[in-house]
């Protein structure tokens, strides 16, 4: 089945092709560590997760790179504030990224590579643009000089005059064109800085993509991905820098999702409209986080709203329950095939620029059919659907525990907050059983209805009794 890409660079949806068969390279860009991880990150974090997955789904060999910024300004600014380092800052917020990371679900990057370890390799690379003629130095700076660079301005289709022009970039009268940008920075008094050919410095911010993404990955290499955000100047950077050292392209295929926005604004400190990781997890699963996301194209900008959240739990809780309903009706085997129809409709969806809206209301289509079977009593051909339907959920992400264990725990998250306990539950339903095996049936109604106003439902099955919270 084809893959079609939308690529950036090209503004267009492209059948995605591999430099090299049966292998994809990508980098994408990760976070600067000076704060708690947003929302925003999350997005973009479980777009490329996704994409990462429906590529081995598809049975690619995957190379995945995502880097750290583990040095840069904003970094610097909040050691000064909290009287620390630089480097005490980027290590506590590593710590709490693999924290989130983990909670939502994401696969580790075959390479996560932070910039303060790959210093050599960025002094190498603008030594060679130096070498070029792409770069010159400047009191212990250097600067990449984009003039000397024709294609620039080709990812966001950006006339240079008209930039400089407009130049929207911090005024610096040294540079020899406003949109110059720095490759390496001179230090200044109680910075961190590296010995090199310029004297004590660090790097700029664009460069270390270029270095790490090379590195690990050579020049060319298939997808580069990151936030709509990075488009400019970040990755446009990447692509001058890199091409104009090595005069090879840099990658080919350019993927980038969409903005978030909360109450049609953009998050900032300013409104106090940010809402982190760990402040969601708290009160939602990490899947329903995940479907909230794909429930919109991953190009598409999205308005965040709670109730919006809440009704993607109750998708992602109906999923679990109706797995987990079909696991207690049909006994699996090793020898059990997938639906082939199920996952040649999906790779269909999925395959038109990793459309998971479409993908998703194909895996309700699915859901809804199920139950038809079940409440009908049919069992036939059940089996392979529901095992498809477990791949597919497992290449989405939503899946990550089994039906039961998703199901326990929410309901025992739910029940703590209304004061109840899984022990007076299930103590109430054995009373009742009791109560229909001796034919009592006005008690077995009255419990239920005890149950129903505490928010608990039941459902009588062959194999017993199901209860789960309203």
């Amino acid at each position: 089945m084809s893959l079609q890409l939308y690529n950036t660079l090209s503004g267009r949806k492209e059948l995605f092709v591999p430099l090299k068969e049966g292998e994809v390279r990508m980098y994408v860009c990760g976070v600067t560590v000076y704060d708690s991880c947003h929302i925003g990150h999350a997005r973009s974090l479980l777009t490329f997760d996704v994409l990462w997955r429906y590529l081995k789904f598809l049975g690619y060999h995957v190379i995945f790179v995502r880097n750290f910024t583990d040095l840069d300004d904003k970094i610097i600014q909040r050691a000064k504030e909290e009287k620390s380092r630089p480097d005490l800052i980027a290590a506590r917020y590593i710590r709490e990224f693999y924290r989130d990371s983990a909670a939502l679900g994401l696969l580790s990057p075959t390479h996560e590579p932070k910039a303060t370890e790959h210093i050599p390799e960025i002094i190498s690379l603008i030594q060679t643009l130096e070498q070029k003629g792409a770069a010159y130095r400047i009191d212990g700076d250097v600067f990449f000089s984009v003039d000397r660079f024709p294609g620039y301005g080709k990812l966001s289709r950006r006339r240079l005059d008209e930039l400089e022009a407009g130049a929207r970039v911090e005024i610096d009268e040294r540079k020899r064109s406003p949109m110059d940008f720095a490759l390496w920075k001179a230090s200044k008094e109680g910075e961190p800085f590296w010995e090199s050919p310029w004297g004590k410095g660090r790097p700029g911010w664009h460069i270390e993509c270029s270095a790490m993404s090379t590195k690990y990955l050579g020049q060319p290499f298939d997808i580069h991905g990151g936030g709509h955000d990075l488009i400019f100047p970040h990755h446009e950077n990447e692509i001058a820098q890199s091409e104009g050292a090595f005069g090879l392209p840099f990658a080919r295929y350019w993927i980038h999702n969409g903005f978030l926005n909360i109450n049609q604004e953009k998050m900032s400190k300013s409104l106090g409209n940010i809402h982190t990781i760990q402040e969601i997890l708290e009160r939602h699963e990490a899947t329903a986080l995940r479907c909230y996301f794909l429930a919109s194209h991953y190009r598409s900008p999205i308005d965040f709203s709670e109730q919006g959240l809440d009704e993607a739990e109750k998708s992602v809780e109906r999923i679990h329950e109706t797995i987990d309903r079909v696991d207690r009706s049909v006994q699996s085997s090793n020898g059990s095939k997938l639906d082939a129809g199920v996952l040649e409709a999906f790779r269909q969806e999925m395959g038109d620029d990793l459309n998971t809206p479409r993908a998703l209301a194909f895996i309700f289509e699915e859901i809804r059919s199920l139950n038809r079977m079940l409440d009908e009593g049919r069992v036939e051909g059940l089996l392979p659907r529901v095992l498809a339907l477990k791949r597919l959920g497992e290449v989405l992400g939503l899946l990550q525990q089994k039906p039961e264990l998703f199901l326990s725990r929410k309901r025992e998250r739910w029940m703590r907050s209304q004061g109840l306990s899984v022990e007076a539950v299930e103590e109430l339903i054995t009373r009742r059983d009791k109560a229909r095996s001796a034919k009592q049936w006005s008690e077995a109604d009255r419990i239920r209805t005890e149950l129903q106003e505490k928010g608990i439902t039941l459902e009588d099955t062959p194999g017993g009794t199901i209860w789960k919270v309203r």
